[in-house]
This record gives C-alpha cells, sequence and structure tokens, in this order.
C-alpha cells in the first residue's frame, strides 16, 4: 500500500521536536484546496517551486560572477541548491520539519533580480519613491502573484509557513493568531543562516577558482581559513590543489553546521519553547552563531567584500550591468504596448513602475542583456564578462 499524507503526518508526529512545525498544523492556504494524498502540504510546496518558471531561470542569474564568466562557477541556481542542503543538514540534527526548511530555502532567491547585488541595488534606487526593491519581498510577489500556472488563483498559493519563511526581512503574512509574533520559525531561521553559510563557503571557493583570491593571503588574513587549512594538513598532509581547496572549504562549511546546531541546541533549551509558535513569540531568533563563530565570519565577510566583492573584475561587469537595467526601466515606463492584460491588470492596482519593476526583476542576465541589444541596437554594449579559465 502507498504511504499516504496522514501516515507522513503521524510519522512527522513521532519523530520531529515538539516546538518544529508539523505539516498538519499549518495555517493553511489563502486559497484553499483539497489536501494531497501522498504527500505533505510542504512536500507539495517544495514540488511547485521546483516547477515554476521564476526557479528555473534562477540557473542564468549572477550569484558572484557575471553569469557566463566561467563554466564551474556558481549562478544563483547552484547556490540555492547549496543552501537546501544545508538547511536540511541543520534542521534534520535538530529534529525541525526538513521539507519545510528545504521549500523555504528553494524559494528564497526566485524574486532576485539579474546581475547580482547591483542588479538588486539598481533596481532599489529605481524604485525608491514606490516602496524600494528587496529581493525577500519579491520572493514572497513572485509565489503569490506573478506566477500564473493554476486555474483558480494567482501564484503558487503556498501554505502560510512557507511564505513566513520568505518574509526574511520584512513582515510576515497575516492572518489568525499572529499577532503576537516577533520572529519566524526555527525552519524559517535555519533556512536563512544556511543561506549565508553557503554564500561565504562557496564565494570562497569561486574566489579561488577565479584566481582573485590566494591560499596564501586566506591563511595569512581569514582565521577561518587558517584554521580549517591546519586541520586538513594534520589529517590529509600533502594534497593536490583542487582536492585540498575542496577539502578545506567542505572542513569550514563543517565547522559552521556544527557551531550553529550546538549553539541553537542551547538557545531552544535556555527558551525553554515547546511549541513552534512559542519560537515565534521569542524576542529573537534562537537559531544562531555562537559569539566566537559570529566574530570570525565577520572578519570572513569583511575579507571578501574588499578582495572579491569589490575586485574590479567582479565589480565594473556588474556595474556597467546595472546600467542595462536603468535604461531598460525608463524605456519600458514610456513603451507599454508590449505589457499583456494581466500585467495591466496589475499597473492599474500597483502602479507602472512596479510592473516594470517585476518585468526586469524576473529576467535572466543574458534576457536582460539581449532585451537591451533588441531595443538600443547600435547604442547597446554588452557587459564585459571576464572569461575564468578553471
Amino acid at each position: 500500500m502507498p504511504c499516504t499524507r496522514v501516515e507522513l503526518e503521524e510519522r512527522e508526529r513521532l519523530i520531529l521536536a515538539p516546538f518544529a512545525q508539523l505539516s498538519a498544523e499549518s495555517r493553511g492556504r489563502e486559497y484553499k484546496e483539497d489536501p494531497p494524498e501522498w504527500r505533505t502540504d510542504f512536500q507539495r510546496d517544495r514540488d511547485r517551486v521546483i516547477h515554476s518558471r521564476a526557479f528555473r531561470r534562477l540557473e542564468y542569474k549572477t550569484q558572484v560572477f557575471l553569469n557566463g564568466s566561467g563554466d564551474h562557477l556558481r549562478t544563483r541556481l547552484t547556490h540555492t541548491i547549496e543552501v537546501a542542503g544545508i538547511s536540511r543538514n541543520i534542521s534534520r540534527a535538530l529534529r525541525l520539519n526538513e521539507d519545510l526548511t528545504e521549500t523555504i530555502a528553494l524559494a528564497h532567491d526566485l524574486g532576485h533580480s539579474p546581475f547580482g547585488h547591483k542588479g538588486e541595488q539598481v533596481l532599489n534606487k529605481l524604485m525608491s519613491k514606490q516602496g524600494g526593491f528587496e529581493h525577500n519581498r519579491q520572493s514572497l510577489r513572485v509565489v503569490e502573484l506573478l506566477e500564473q500556472k493554476y486555474p483558480r488563483f494567482p501564484g503558487l498559493n503556498l501554505t502560510w509557513e512557507v511564505r513566513e519563511g520568505l518574509s526574511k526581512h520584512g513582515t510576515a503574512p497575516q492572518t489568525k493568531g499572529t499577532g503576537g509574533f516577533k520572529t519566524h520559525s526555527l525552519e524559517a531561521q535555519v533556512a536563512n543562516i544556511a543561506d549565508e553559510i553557503a554564500y561565504y563557503s562557496h564565494d570562497l571557493d569561486d574566489g579561488l577558482s577565479s584566481g582573485l583570491l590566494t591560499e596564501r593571503q586566506l591563511e595569512k588574513d581569514v582565521r577561518i581559513w587558517a584554521d580549517a587549512a591546519e586541520e586538513i594538513q594534520r589529517d590529509y598532509g600533502v594534497l593536490p590543489d583542487e582536492c585540498r581547496r575542496y577539502f578545506v572549504i567542505r572542513c569550514i562549511i563543517d565547522f559552521q553546521v556544527k557551531d550553529v546546531v550546538e549553539t541553537a541546541e542551547k538557545n531552544i533549551a535556555a527558551a525553554r519553547v515547546e511549541t513552534a509558535d512559542d519560537v515565534r513569540k521569542c524576542g529573537k531568533p534562537l537559531v544562531r552563531y555562537s559569539e566566537e563563530r559570529k566574530k570570525l565570519n565577520l572578519q570572513l565577510r569583511r575579507y571578501l567584500y574588499q578582495n572579491l566583492y569589490f575586485n574590479p573584475v567582479v565589480h565594473e561587469p556588474n556595474r556597467n550591468a546595472g546600467r542595462l537595467l536603468e535604461e531598460m526601466f525608463g524605456h519600458f515606463l514610456k513603451h507599454r504596448e508590449g505589457f499583456g492584460d494581466l500585467a495591466r491588470a496589475r499597473a492599474r492596482k500597483d502602479g507602472w513602475p512596479r510592473v516594470v519593476c517585476d518585468y526586469l526583476a524576473g529576467m535572466t542576465d543574458r534576457y536582460a542583456i539581449q532585451e537591451h541589444q533588441r531595443i538600443f541596437g547600435e547604442r547597446s554594449k554588452r557587459p564585459k564578462t571576464a572569461r575564468i579559465a578553471i
């Protein structure tokens, strides 16, 4: 006999911690639907995210290096998959709901603009008088409104708990009984910190692969790297370059995950939370780094900004790409004939700047470049990418 949703929900009750978010206790969806037969509601949400167009477009959106810089460098999609893997590991260790954490992780960047954080900054500036632009809020807009796959509702109609997890820097969706909440579920907190673990660790990897960072520099200036490199040298001796770098970065991720799990376990015990809603009423997140690890990560963060993110090889192509978004924003505000009925309906409610922003934010790097060339022709120059030989 197949395993039913009811049986899966019962497994959660038996296995998960009392403060985990059970799928059977979800606050539900904005538009009522019959529950799935062979999946929990959070498993259904995960599948909806994976099958969305916004998810597929992440393959051609910049993580750090402009898309097309190198075949082995990370894109927004590979980053997302790595976040999901780390999220599941932490959730499993804390006996939280892995399906919910994974879904939040897979959806967390659905609203990210093309051209990485530079693209986000440009759109935020362009939208400064209309409420700004922030990719977490845009991810919510994608799953609640912009994806059009179902006949009876806009968006993906995800559960309240997934949408809560996407409201990282904003107000969680309100529903009955949520007025006293001060923070998010533990599952959402895990996805948030896993995002940070993934992008710092893997940006190190891409920085080394590109030649913009060196191991000698890192051993001298970044204690996290020096500690991990020392442990790998002690355990394995001399290794080939690629293997050594891989194991050092794996070791860094292990250090981070171990610290988060042990610190969260202590915080949860000290807070004496007994339910998922007890967690939401806490004054601050319980899933966080220890104070020592937090200081080490700040050192790593400063190093990456100084030596990688603001390196001209990375920064200049992304800055030039941001100019494309500015020029197209002005063009589409004046030339609206290409927008369809759904976009026009949204414009009547949200205004044309928001509709144009939605369109630009949904573009991949390469489509944005192609659109700019189509519109501006001879005047359009493709942002130069530093082709990295790896």
